[in-house]
C-alpha cells in the first residue's frame, strides 16, 4: 500500500480523536458544535477536489479521445457526490443545533443541493446513452458545465443574498476561530486526510471498472 494511503488513515484518525478531545473556542450559539467544522467542511473540500479532478480528466478526454480518461472522470465524479451528500448531512446536523432546524432554507444549503442534483444528472445522462464514444464525449462536455455551475452555486450565489452561513451574504466569516492555532492543528490535517481518502476510493472504483470492462480499456492501460 502506498505511503499516502497510510497518511490518509493516520490524518483521519488523528482529526477525529483530536477533534473531540482538543479544546476549542467557546463562541455564543456555537459552543461545542464548533467541532463540526472538522467534519463538515472537509467533506465539501474533498467533494470539490474530486470534482476538479473529474473536470481535468473530462478535458483530457475531449483533447485526446482516450477512453480511460472518461472512466477516470466518471469515477471521480461518482465519489465526489458521496462526499457532497456527507457534507449536506453533517451540515444539517450542525444546523439543527445552531439554527434550530436541519434544513433552514439557507441560500447556501439550497445551492449546494442544486449543485449535487446537477451531478446526479451527470450520472443519469451517462446511463441514458448506449454508444460508448458518444456517451464519453457528451458526458465530458456536461461535466465541464457541471463544475462551473457548482462553483457559481456554492461560492457566488450565497454571497449575493442574505445567508446564515459564515462568510456569505454579509455574515462574518470563520476568522474569529478558524485562525485559532488549536483548531488549525486539527482542521488542516482533516482536510488533507479526507481528500486523500477520496482519491483512494476513486482509484479503487477505477480498478473495479477496469476489471468489469477490461476489453474497452485494455489497449490504453500502460
Amino acid at each position: 500500500m502506498s505511503w499516502w494511503k497510510y497518511l490518509s488513515i493516520l490524518l483521519i484518525f488523528y482529526s477525529i480523536i483530536a477533534g473531540i478531545l482538543v479544546n476549542a473556542p467557546r463562541l455564543p450559539i456555537l459552543n461545542e458544535t464548533i467541532r463540526c467544522l472538522y467534519f463538515h467542511v472537509p467533506m465539501w473540500f474533498t467533494m470539490m477536489a474530486l470534482m476538479l479532478a473529474s473536470l481535468g480528466f473530462s478535458i483530457a478526454y475531449l483533447r485526446t479521445s482516450i477512453m480511460k480518461y472518461d472512466l477516470y472522470a466518471e469515477s471521480f465524479a461518482r465519489v465526489s457526490i458521496v462526499f457532497g451528500l456527507l457534507g449536506l448531512i453533517t451540515g444539517m446536523m450542525w444546523a439543527t443545533y445552531t439554527w434550530g432546524s436541519p434544513w433552514h432554507g439557507d441560500p447556501k444549503q439550497n445551492a449546494s443541493a442544486i449543485a449535487l442534483l446537477i451531478y446526479f444528472a451527470y450520472g443519469v445522462l451517462r446511463s441514458s446513452l448506449n454508444e460508448t464514444e458518444k456517451r464519453a464525449r457528451i458526458s465530458a462536455v456536461y461535466n465541464v458545465f457541471a463544475f462551473f455551475a457548482m462553483l457559481a452555486l456554492i461560492w457566488i450565489v450565497p454571497r449575493l443574498t442574505d445567508s446564515l452561513h459564515p462568510g456569505n451574504g454579509g455574515n462574518p466569516g470563520f476568522s474569529p476561530y478558524d485562525l485559532d492555532a488549536r483548531m488549525r492543528l486539527v482542521f488542516y490535517p482533516a482536510n488533507i486526510g479526507w481528500i486523500l481518502l477520496g482519491i483512494w476510493i476513486s482509484s479503487l472504483l477505477i480498478r473495479i471498472r477496469f476489471l468489469d470492462d477490461s476489453e474497452t480499456y485494455l489497449n490504453e492501460i500502460k
